[in-house]
């Protein structure tokens, strides 16, 4: 990889680790699905805007299922799940079991994609589910029901997110991935403003509210998803799936510095094993030697 390749993949990881921190500051003011929406229908809308100033088609007419699809598994459902959880758990504890998604997605590609499932994939989804366990154990929390509800929150995300990503594979072939990003967002904005007036904002709308929803829109998902892409473009899917590994620190760090979290030695050490098992995972198979006669 070259050095501006890793420049991006740095700042990717410290930019989607610092969601959870936006997500941690709006929740109870904005409550879960007014978060989702607000983040979705903004980045949505300047990405559709920066995709007509660059000239790529949309193809809305052959892809819009598949966009409606993708937004509510992609961005619906985790972003709410996400904000329901940043409710009753700390930040860096979303962001680290965020990183089971490639666990969720490489066990959905057996059923849905035919891929094997070898004994090595199998000893990297159980280092991942033993890091899950470390880490809802990690404190300083207490783990009451809420906390459990938070935890299952994060994991139903990181599956919806698995979930999307095959459907992509298998679905959205021909549809450019910028623009993906940009409509899928869209819909998933427009399934969630029927919901807005059943559960509305608690707390009061501030200036510092403002710029925590123009931070988590624009930056978080806006910028993060060009440099996602560009990244795919640059240096192939699978080596842009590494943010997954330095989220969850970015993500601690984060969080101690802007929100006074604590960080544990379980918490690093559940993390260490979730980052494990996903590279056991996402390691390709070695492909016998071939004989010449």
């Amino acid at each position: 990889m070259r050095r501006s390749d890793v420049a991006r993949l740095v700042s990717l990881a410290a930019i989607w680790g610092g969601s959870f921190i936006f997500i941690r500051v709006l929740a109870p003011t904005l409550g879960p699905i007014v978060t989702a929406a607000s983040r979705v229908l903004i980045a949505g809308a300047v990405l559709v805007i920066y995709c007509r100033a660059t000239g790529v088609q949309a193809d809305l007419a052959r892809y819009w299922r598949q966009y409606l699809v993708i937004g509510v598994f992609n961005s619906t459902l985790p972003f709410v799940l996400y904000a329901f959880a940043a409710l009753h758990i700390p930040a860096s504890y979303s962001v680290i079991l965020n990183s089971t998604t490639p666990l969720f997605t490489a066990l959905l590609a057996v059923p849905m994609l035919g891929e094997r499932l070898t004994w090595g994939k199998i000893a990297g989804l159980v280092a991942g589910a033993a890091g899950v366990v470390l880490v809802s154990r990690a404190g300083p929390v207490a783990p009451d029901l809420w906390f459990g509800a938070a935890v299952a929150a994060c994991l139903g995300a990181t599956f919806c997110y698995a979930a999307s990503s095959i459907y992509m594979k298998k679905r959205a072939v021909g549809a450019k991935p910028l623009v993906i990003a940009g409509w899928s967002q869209v819909f998933a904005g427009l399934v969630l403003v029927p919901l807005v007036p059943i559960a509305p904002p608690s707390g009061a709308i501030t200036p510092l509210v403002v710029a925590n929803v123009l931070g988590l829109a624009l930056v978080c998902s806006s910028i993060a998803y060009v440099l996602y892409y560009r990244l795919i473009a640059d240096v192939g899917p699978t080596r842009a799936l590494t943010v997954a590994f330095l989220m969850p620190a970015f993500g601690m760090v984060w969080g101690a510095l802007f929100l006074g979290e604590t960080i544990t030695l379980p918490m690093i050490a559940g993390c260490a094993l979730i980052i494990a098992g996903t590279a056991a995972v996402l390691r390709p198979a070695r492909r016998p030697a071939s004989v010449t006669p």
